[in-house]
């Protein structure tokens, strides 16, 4: 076979133009270290949701994006202008198709790593730079016919536009397409005589293989059990397969050192842009997963109202997204709302009523609008902190030597010295483990110490008194039915503690709850 040259042009897959970095900020910082778990991020349970989120998503290392909150309110609306975008389905579908190609590349590329023959890597080099290829063509053209509407998508698109239209570009996709489509033509002939295996260029000669077939075709009786087992393919060649590719590429010693050239020159053809475009955009679609699994279960989102100074807080039909992510759906929907000057949410009422759901969902919300996402709930209006502290109850450490109580001391000081007038603090069952005196003493000086501080917060207690310390305090009460005050219905509504919590909280301790009273005369 005549084989023409395809190797004149050394052009390599060229770097794209740079007006847009990424899907995640219009304009990236400067630096930016990939951080570690927050650690209130096991309090308000949202390790758990970032593991359901990024589950099958390991190359895509998404988890130092979910720690990394936005302090502005540009980056904020970028990323919602992106989510409304992605929620239109042919721009859905584009990025979807755009990462299944480049997920099939990577998987070629995984190959080559594993395969032990120097010209079986080669082609499935070059089968991964054309996957490359059509990925990034079909993505640009989609996007441009889908005429998004966000900033990020519609520079994407420019960027994409002029990177295919480059001669660059084009030049190296032809020389992709014209050396898959040498290679294609290649055909051979194998002789096997004895242990004499002979490999030439095919010239005509008769298939064996297909009279094999019409010879046996009038032994057929109808259909019968087939006893074949399909045995896995390993993907790489034995010795006798690379010994007769070696034979072919002497036979075509042309095009098979334009294949070895080939691949040296394009090494680094993935351009660094595309490649952050394909890790964050699943950041958005890992979210979107999850939101629609709780919608299709009846769940509200919206994007929230985001603001970075002490105003009206509201959130409408919330709920923890951790739990209902958990429970398919089955939650308890609750409403809040702060008011100038109003900071501090108190929570009381019976144990198992939904103070700590609520205390959760109260850090979540605050924490997934500062991820720029759609938060649980029909409406929102939230504030971006610079910081989410929580102190929920541990377990003693032996390590420190100190007590449960001073242990619960010493945590708290260190959330209020760092605590600032732009944080959001949220304390859950603090110092259940001292008398009442001492839990009503330091659960006021704490909750002061919140409000002079000007930060946002949710205190879940025991003492209703604290419930009522000013105007700024907030007394959220978890409810019981009417009926049978040992039934919860989940459900916290703002009005005054009632002064029931420090009994319900005694009588749990002492198994003198109704349900434990009913249980013990029962039997």
């Amino acid at each position: 076979m005549a084989t023409r040259d395809i190797t004149a042009s050394h052009t390599p897959f060229p770097a794209a133009p740079r007006p847009f970095e990424s899907i995640l900020f219009e304009r990236p910082p400067q630096q930016q270290a990939e951080l570690d778990e927050p650690d209130f991020f096991g309090d308000l349970n949202l390790d758990q949701l970032v593991e359901a989120m990024t589950a099958g998503r390991d190359q895509y290392r998404l988890e130092p994006i979910f720690y990394a909150p936005l302090h502005d309110l540009e980056t904020v609306d970028y990323r919602h202008e992106v989510l409304r975008d992605l929620e239109e389905t042919p721009i859905r579908q584009a990025v979807t198709g755009f990462a299944a190609r480049m997920r099939r590349m990577r998987d070629h590329l995984d190959q080559v790593k594993k395969l032990h023959y120097g010209l079986q890597k080669q082609a499935w080099f070059l089968d991964a730079v054309a996957l490359y290829s059509e990925a990034v063509r079909t993505l640009g053209s989609e996007l441009a016919e889908s005429e998004p509407a966000s900033r990020g998508f519609r520079a994407l698109c420019d960027y994409l536009g002029a990177y295919v239209a480059s001669e660059a570009y084009r030049t190296a996709a032809e020389e992709t397409r014209s050396l898959k489509g040498e290679l294609a033509t290649v055909h051979y002939a194998v002789r096997i005589q004895g242990a004499r295996v002979t490999v030439t260029q095919f010239d005509g000669e008769a298939d064996y293989g297909a009279e094999v077939e019409e010879a046996f075709e009038k032994f057929k009786q109808g259909s019968v059990k087939n006893y074949l087992v399909n045995l896995p393919d390993p993907g790489d060649m034995n010795h006798v397969e690379a010994q007769i590719l070696d034979c072919v590429a002497h036979l075509y010693p042309d095009l098979f050192s334009a294949l070895a050239r080939y691949c040296k020159r394009h090494d680094d053809y993935i351009d660094p842009t595309v490649a952050r475009f394909d890790r964050e955009v699943q950041f958005y679609l890992a979210y979107l997963e999850l939101m629609e699994r709780l919608k299709d279960a009846g769940l509200p989102f919206c994007y929230p109202d985001v603001s970075t100074t002490p105003g009206q807080i509201v959130a409408r039909d919330t709920f923890d997204i951790a739990l209902a992510n958990k429970l398919g759906g089955k939650v308890v929907r609750n409403d809040f709302h702060l008011e100038q000057p109003e900071r501090v949410f108190v929570v009381t009422g019976p144990n198992n009523g939904g103070k700590t759901t609520f205390a959760r969902t109260f850090g979540q919300v605050h924490y997934l609008a500062s991820l720029g996402l759609q938060v649980p709930g029909c409406a929102a209006r939230l504030f971006l902190p610079d910081r989410i502290y929580t102190h929920f109850e541990r377990e003693e450490d032996i390590e420190t030597l100190r007590g449960k109580f001073e242990d619960e001391l010493v945590r708290v000081h260190e959330i209020l010295e760092r605590a600032t007038s732009r944080s959001v603090v949220v304390m859950n069952e603090s110092f259940s483990s001292t008398s009442l005196n001492d839990a009503l003493f330091v659960g006021t000086q704490v909750v002061r110490r919140i409000l002079e501080l000007g930060a946002l917060g949710v205190y879940v207690t025991f003492v209703d008194e604290i419930a009522a310390l000013s105007e700024a305090t907030v007394s959220m009460v978890a409810q019981v039915s009417p009926d049978n005050p040992a039934q919860r219905s989940f459900t916290l509504i703002r009005q005054p503690a009632d002064g029931l919590a420090y009994a319900w909280a005694i009588a749990q301790k002492y198994g003198l709850t109704y349900d434990r009273l009913v249980e013990r005369i029962d039997t």
